[in-house]
């Protein structure tokens, strides 16, 4: 199917009903959610098909997830790079990018459910996930893209990965005000740390090869918040041609015939964003001709050689395909997560305790 075109409170309840049953399908008894059948999981795909279990209203589902994070972190706040049947599937490494993605979870559930003991019973894992991060950053304010197996810094940076970083400590320093318990520390890592991706190129791919080839280079800076919206459009219109194919989607690279879904949705978030709507309307309607009839989609389609590639289906683009649509209707407290920034404001020292309410 193709040409499913979105507007404000017309979530597709329906059509995308299928694509929430698969998430709930490919949950593992643990709350686990591996990137499908028999594959392996990783902390920041098994965060974003939470999030979509929270916009599917699958609220008890997705609050096992989170459950899952809690109960197989680290001492020191971290989690391995991948898991598979319960057991540690890739010791080489712990990201930054997939630890502090937690925050963003979290804090995207909260907004939908209004749980705020689901909140305070996640914080101390919160806490913990984004202090190991912030221990990363540099003087510079770019953080480390990740500690070795031994638990020394890997010191690089890459641009992506700080930019989700970014919009993770956005959300954290949310929960913290919520809570009672600003940590205004993590409001100055954001701060520096922004200051580095818009002002400081020669931080990020200093030991390997530039990744300005992949388009989640161009348009994360846009989707987390690093680029305002007074300079978004015309940041994204300075490469649109090299990423865009028309009536497919975006392409992850720009060299290689190869558009995919998560990245699609991924810009359809970005286009909003830079207030956009037209183009995100039109790119998120090309996308459905990728889905497979029970709801999930395709990872992507290589064009030149008119095949879908790889043969998967991951939880994490069906879970990118219900936050765009969340994002374009309206439907959900979060849907402006990723197309806005909205930071609440810490009370003063003498404050007792903050309503939380979110401004709007």
């Amino acid at each position: 199917m193709s040409g499913l075109f979105l507007s404000k409170g017309l979530f597709p309840h329906e059509f995308l009903r299928p694509t929430v049953a698969f998430l709930l399908r490919a949950q593992q008894a643990d709350g686990s959610i591996p990137w499908f059948e028999g594959g392996h999981a990783d902390p920041w795909d098994h965060v974003e098909s939470a999030m979509g279990l929270s916009i599917g209203g699958e609220f008890d589902a997705a609050e096992r997830a989170y459950h899952w994070l809690r109960d197989n972190q680290l001492d020191d706040g971290s989690w391995w790079a991948a898991y598979r049947d319960g057991e540690v599937d890739n010791r080489e490494r712990r990201e930054t990018n997939f630890v502090a993605y937690v925050a963003t979870g979290v804090w995207h559930h909260y907004l939908i459910s209004e749980n705020r003991a689901f909140l305070r019973g996640m914080w101390p894992c919160v806490e913990a996930a984004i202090d190991f991060v912030v221990a990363q950053q540099s003087d510079h304010g770019d953080i480390n893209w990740a500690v070795c197996g031994e638990g020394k810094p890997m010191a690089d940076a890459l641009r992506t990965g700080n930019a989700s970083i970014y919009k993770s400590l956005e959300c954290a320093f949310n929960i913290s005000v919520v809570l009672g318990q600003p940590r205004r520390d993590w409001y100055r890592a954001r701060q520096s740390l922004g200051e580095a991706l818009r002002n400081k190129p020669e931080r990020f791919d200093r030991t390997w090869e530039s990744k300005a080839r992949y388009s989640m280079d161009w348009f994360y800076p846009v989707l987390t918040g690093v680029i305002p919206k007074a300079k978004a459009s015309a940041h994204l219109q300075q490469r649109w041609h090299e990423f865009v194919e028309t009536d497919m989607g975006c392409r992850c690279v720009a060299d290689e015939p190869w558009v995919t879904v998560a990245e699609s949705c991924e810009l359809t978030l970005a286009l909003l964003a830079a207030g956009d709507h037209a183009r995100a309307v039109q790119l998120y309607s090309w996308l459905h001709q990728w889905r497979h009839r029970d709801g999930e989609y395709w990872t992507g389609y290589q064009f030149d050689e008119d095949l879908l590639w790889p043969e998967e289906r991951p939880t994490w683009t069906a879970a990118a395909i219900l936050l765009a649509a969340d994002a374009l209707t309206e439907h959900t407290a979060a849907h402006h997560l990723f197309t806005q920034v909205r930071l609440l404001e810490a009370p003063n020292e003498s404050s007792e305790s903050i309503s939380g309410r979110v401004p709007g």
